[in-house]
């Protein structure tokens, strides 16, 4: 299996605090691999590195064969990068539709200005009605947000990322507030997207973690402590201490 994503020495300083601590972090093609660790660990503060949001002050990023270093979040994405938020980005007036609508335009090198017609557009509107039946959204169409529950905005967003074709998603805690029936439905989504796209996965719910990742990085205070399968995190006694709650500190 391909090496997709490679971080080497990876280093982000917010004035004396290192929130990204020398990290070296490889993502293999097709393999869901979960970044976890306790929070303050700098988990999204990597994601934010990896898409663009924040420029590192060492090291380097490379995706796909290219260094990501210089290029502004649009590059990216037509590079093959997605992602999700911990708090979902989206317009309340708009419907699920329009929003997909938007994303494929986008994808697709459409004009905005071009937006009404969009919706009677099929070149348009089968890729954006598909993307929405991809994530269980098919019959919420032409629902506002604002009439949305959250995991429906959770799962929009979701379909907005996928709309634009990642090689590799970046998802920032995708079952945050999420009730017990939302999260498996989340989960067998994303088990359902395995091979078709290679995530990064950032999450709290361990549960859904040892039931997604190929493998697992354990960050603390910034800083990789232990990478390995599920089976291997679980026995690691570092990461017992660190993170997991057990052992003697």
């Amino acid at each position: 299996m391909s090496t997709l994503l490679e971080v080497r020495g990876l280093v982000k300083r917010f004035g004396g605090l290192v929130a990204t601590d020398h990290l070296n972090l490889d993502v293999r093609s097709g393999e869901i691999h979960a970044l976890i660790g306790p929070n303050g660990a700098g988990k999204t503060t990597v994601i934010n590195q990896l898409f663009g949001d924040f420029a590192p002050d060492e090291g380097d990023i490379t995706f796909d064969g290219a260094s990501l270093l210089g290029l502004p979040t649009p590059a990216r994405v037509q590079r093959g990068l997605g992602r999700t938020f911990q708090i979902t980005r989206l317009l309340p007036d708009f419907t699920a539709l329009e929003h997909l609508l938007l994303a494929v335009q986008a994808h697709q090198g459409h004009c905005f200005r071009f937006f009404r017609p969009a919706r009677s557009d099929p070149r348009l509107l089968s890729p954006a009605r598909e993307a929405l039946a991809r994530v269980d959204l098919a019959d919420r169409a032409d629902i506002k947000v604002s009439a949305l529950s959250h995991g429906e905005r959770k799962e929009l967003e979701l379909a907005i990322a996928l709309a634009l074709h990642p090689k590799l998603l970046l998802l920032d805690e995708p079952m945050a507030g999420l009730g017990a029936s939302e999260t498996e439905g989340m989960v067998r989504l994303l088990e359902s997207l395995r091979g078709e796209v290679t995530m990064l996965l950032v999450e709290h719910d361990m549960d859904a973690v040892f039931a997604l990742a190929d493998r697992i990085t354990v960050l603390v205070y910034g800083k990789a402590i232990a990478s390995g399968t599920s089976d291997e995190i679980q026995a690691n006694p570092e990461v017992k201490i660190a993170y997991l709650g057990e052992g003697d500190a």
